[in-house]
């Protein structure tokens, strides 16, 4: 069996009686166990969970009674999406044992639409940090380095797509943390606007920031796991193409110090783009510069403010690096946090307006290909502007409230990404489904 095939394509298989539920599990969670690297990827599989959906989903396909396209189809999940009597720890010793009764919102709706949870993924340390570094729980591979960082903080949820341990995977993003991970090990990442899908039940780093995205092989993938979530229809992606789309590629700081293989797989994406009727039209706007100003009053203050007092009942039990990023926000005045927050809502109104008239802007993933973990973990101050840098195109969506798409180039570890106004998620996922078949 091909584990590496598309989640949508084995809810095909599943619908004509070509695999079923319980052999397509069994797979899973077989090639898990006994893969290398799975201790660096699932902080821990769920099988009794994972055999007992997988049965009932085979039931309802043989009695043809399937709740959707998805059912029978297994995922992962970031470890930080609680599961009833799993423990769900984000990456942390410091909630070592944390053991929920429920499930989280968007995993009891993807159980109800009959989908088998594989296991939980191992993350960045409370989600902060675009590099997937954990020296506390683990630090997941990179498919195309298994000595390099997965991309954080959904680190495990990338490896365990990109390694064929998982069909597909949930993750969240607050500055990048489904699309770094996907587009170092060459998936789609989709993150999702700002309370389209619930956070209920996921553990938080900043509420007004953070969102829940899948990580997957296509766009189909990706757009139906995200309806499957938010309970309506996935979008119709049939015969989508980019003649006649307009891209705005955004110049300025995004395309400060791309390094060479992130910018060989823009640059090819652009003209391959252009070369099939797309326009592309050039700006340099000043609001992605305006809004990275703030990010640091913003997202440290409120995830510091989140788990300060967690956090200063054991300091010593987190990775330094990540402790010195909460600490940072300790320091904000509530001043400077109000008027920071005024003047993003501002920025928020002009980006829209200078948005509206394109498909999408266009820009790299990240400016970086995934570092090494020995690296990282010798010199703090190389973590840093990594880190920094990891991230700074993906956070100016966050902090602009877009929804945003990451392909893959088909160059090693360099994705391409699609931005658009916040709410117009499936529109965005029809212009990357078009993208997409160029790419191909």
């Amino acid at each position: 069996m091909n584990l590496k095939q598309s989640a949508s394509e084995f809810g095909r298989q599943i619908g004509a009686g070509k695999v079923a539920p319980e052999e397509l599990t069994e797979a899973y969670l077989d090639a898990a166990a006994n893969h290398p690297l799975m201790s660096r990827i699932y902080a821990r599989l769920t099988a009794d969970r994972a055999r007992a959906e997988a049965a009932a989903a085979g039931a309802r396909a043989r009695a043809g009674t399937r709740r959707g396209l998805f059912d029978g189809v297994p995922l992962s999940w970031k470890d930080l999406f609680d599961s009833a009597g799993t423990p769900t720890e984000a990456g942390s010793a410091l909630l070592a044992n944390r053991v929920p009764n429920h499930d989280a919102e968007v995993l009891a709706s993807a159980t109800a639409a009959g989908t088998v949870c594989l296991g939980k993924t191992h993350m960045s340390e409370l989600a902060f940090s675009g590099l997937g570094l954990n020296p506390i729980t683990a630090t997941a591979p990179c498919v195309n380095d298994p000595g390099a960082v997965a991309g954080g903080s959904s680190s495990g949820a990338a490896a365990s797509v990109a390694f064929g341990l998982a069909p597909a995977a949930l993750g969240s993003d607050t500055g990048g943390s489904v699309r770094i991970p996907a587009a170092w090990n060459d998936l789609v990442g989709f993150k999702t606007t700002h309370g389209w899908l619930s956070l209920n039940g996921v553990v938080p780093l900043a509420a007004r920031f953070d969102t829940v995205g899948p990580l997957t092989r296509s766009v189909e993938d990706a757009a139906g796991l995200i309806a499957l979530m938010a309970g309506v229809r996935a979008p119709d992606l049939s015969g989508a193409s980019v003649t006649g789309l307009r891209f705005l590629r955004l110049r300025g700081v995004v395309e400060d110090q791309v390094r060479d293989a992130p910018s060989e797989g823009y640059e090819s994406t652009v003209t391959r783009l252009a070369k099939a009727g797309a326009t592309i039209v050039d700006a340099d706007l000043p609001m992605p510069r305006i809004a990275l100003e703030l990010a640091g009053t913003l997202v440290a203050a409120e995830a510091y403010a989140t788990w300060k007092d967690v956090i200063e009942a054991a300091p010593d039990k987190m990775f330094t690096p990540i402790l010195q990023r909460f600490r940072s926000g300790s320091s904000v005045l509530a001043i400077d946090y109000i008027q920071a927050w005024q003047r993003l809502d501002l920025l928020r109104k002009e980006w829209e307006a200078a948005i509206a008239p394109y498909d999408a802007v266009i820009l790299p993933t990240s400016a970086i290909l995934p570092p090494n973990v020995g690296r990282l973990l010798a010199d703090e101050k190389y973590f840093s502007t990594e880190n920094l840098l990891a991230l700074r195109n993906t956070r100016i969506g966050n902090l602009l409230n877009i929804c945003g798409v990451t392909l893959p180039t088909g160059v090693k570890s360099a994705g391409i990404s699609l931005w658009a106004r916040a709410g117009h998620d499936f529109r965005l996922a029809r212009v990357a489904a078009a993208v997409e078949t160029v790419l191909a």
